[in-house]
């Protein structure tokens, strides 16, 4: 026979794993749009959120200021193609949002691909290292490999 306490352990183990379950179901997000490489646009609650993926930094192609640069179009097309019309979870590190406003987010698709990860490891964006995140050393070895095997923006 169990004791009381191990009723009322197993009793919350039960809770906490339909809740969790329910949470997980509500935390993804559907992807509208991809502003180019590194930033996309999810509907949260029924309204249209700009995401800044978190320690990825992809050549420009929208920016007022700048020229396209060398691989934006191509860089912003593979997130385009992993993400657009998707749905997509958020993880977010030590600050939530920019100084413009903007969401900064780990973005993981349903089959738990790391997209700002997957972006580096295919040579379409650099290790965004100006700020202190969870992943910063992965994404520098990333990087690495992706130059050393010529992948993207280091393909010949």
């Amino acid at each position: 026979m169990l004791r009381w306490h191990t009723k009322s352990y197993l009793l919350l183990l039960v809770i906490s794993l339909v809740l969790s379950s329910l949470v997980t179901a509500q935390d993804f997000y559907l992807c509208t749009r991809v502003i180019d490489g590194d930033t996309i646009v999810v509907e949260i609650e029924g309204k249209q959120e700009k995401v800044r993926l978190i320690g990825v930094d992809t050549p420009e192609t929208v920016h007022p200021l700048k020229p396209v640069e060398y691989f934006g179009k191509e860089a912003s097309e593979f997130t385009k193609h992993m993400v657009e019309g998707k749905k997509v979870r958020l993880e977010y590190d030590w600050q939530k949002r920019d100084k413009y406003g903007r969401l900064l987010a780990y973005i993981y698709l349903e089959d738990e691909t790391f997209l700002n990860a997957e972006i580096i490891k295919q040579g379409y964006g650099f290790a965004y290292t100006k700020y202190p995140f969870k992943y910063l050393e992965d994404f520098r070895q990333y990087e690495k490999e992706a130059r050393e095997n010529l992948r993207g923006l280091w393909s010949k």
